[in-house]
């Protein structure tokens, strides 16, 4: 089957839209599905231009929601016509997804950032020669093949065109408060870099009831934003110093939890030296940099953490839907992050994701969708 599809020929490229693709044939456990939307991550653009590699050239995109238009012969949750929000590929059967954490599957690597599908074969080809893919869902096409446990099913009235990213970026974020921090109502956090990891971190402590949630960035609208959707109180680093003013809303004690998703090695030392005694900050950006810190004075001192987190440690068929619901009650507004671009303006919306014009630009791949049908 050919599609369109934005492939980036070598490191560094920009996108280029093709519509000669061979797209893999669906297989026992896949569905195929019609893109509607996708959103664009930090993460495609860190692949792209070569901060992390699946092998050029790659067709990117992870953010993925559309609709399903064929199904394997061994899919059993999933029939033509649902509406998926598409998210990470864990098998279900080592050890790690047993216990509930499929970002840790044991065979994460292999089966989402591979390159080729979780059999090895090729997801993707151009006159027979092989083209990477990414989390085994590539959606940054017009129709992909992917494995049912890809999938989230939402309810038809869920607008597509707005719920890609909640299969990584929002689900990342929150996902790092609810599922790994879990703030107690009433305790503090601080996050640095309010995008919309950043932001869906941010409103998932104010979910969580912590009676400070500070964001710091260097952007006014994006401060101004994080103030709409529920920040206690914001801080623009550039204007003044955020560990002294952290510690003058704490009354000195400093916050129990940050959150950085900057990946710059001064704010991440910042986010640690903002800790009350017995703190974690959570290190979710994807990041070429190192953090250098003493584990003497800047943790144990204090009985401080430091912790990586993957993908939110979420389980997507429950954190999607969690986020819906949240949404539905005023609690979650995704949606205010998010800035709508045609498919073929790709590089225009990654450029403005990038320079920060942008929190999360969205691709709508199917024009013609309208929600709810």
């Amino acid at each position: 089957m050919k599609i369109k599809a934005a492939v980036v020929e070598k490191m560094g490229d920009p996108f280029v839209i093709k519509d000669d693709i061979d797209l893999h044939e669906v297989g026992p456990t896949d569905v195929q599905v019609h893109m509607v939307a996708s959103g664009i991550c930090h993460s495609d653009e860190a692949i792209r231009k070569g901060d992390a590699s699946l092998g050029y050239p790659v067709i990117l995109g992870h953010e993925g929601a559309g609709i399903i238009e064929k199904v394997g012969s061994e899919v059993q949750n999933l029939k033509p016509g649902d509406h998926v929000v598409m998210a990470f590929y864990a098998d279900g059967l080592c050890d790690k997804c047993l216990q509930g954490i499929p970002t840790q599957c044991r065979n994460y690597a292999k089966y989402n950032l591979s390159g080729t599908r979780f059999d090895g074969d090729d997801h993707f080809q151009e006159n027979g020669k092989h083209i990477s893919d990414m989390f085994n869902q590539s959606s940054f096409t017009t129709t992909t093949v992917t494995n049912e446990r890809n999938c989230v099913k939402v309810d038809k009235d869920v607008d597509l065109r707005k719920a890609g990213p909640l299969g990584c970026g929002y689900i990342t974020g929150s996902g790092t408060v609810f599922n790994t921090l879990k703030p107690r109502p009433g305790q503090t956090i601080a996050v640095f870099g309010t995008g919309a990891v950043g932001l869906a971190a941010m409103m998932a402590g104010k979910i969580s009831g912590c009676t400070k949630v500070i964001a710091v960035d260097i952007v006014p609208s994006r401060l101004k934003l994080a103030k709409e959707l529920g920040a206690t109180d914001a801080i623009n680093s550039k204007e003044e110093d955020p560990v002294k003013k952290i510690q003058e809303l704490t009354d000195g004690y400093g916050v129990d939890y940050t959150v950085d998703t900057t990946g710059l090695p001064a704010v991440m030392k910042q986010a640690i030296d903002v800790l009350a005694q017995g703190g974690t900050e959570a290190a979710i950006a994807v990041t070429p940099h190192n953090l250098e810190f003493s584990t003497w004075n800047d943790l144990c001192t204090s009985d401080r953490k430091i912790i990586g987190v993957n993908m939110g440690d979420a389980i997507p068929q429950i954190d999607v839907p969690r986020l819906l619901k949240f949404n539905k009650l005023g609690m979650f507004d995704y949606q205010k992050t998010e800035k709508f671009y045609d498919f073929e303006d790709i590089n225009e919306a990654n450029h403005a994701s990038v320079i920060g014009e942008t929190i999360k630009p969205v691709l709508i791949i199917d024009k013609d969708y309208k929600p709810g049908e």
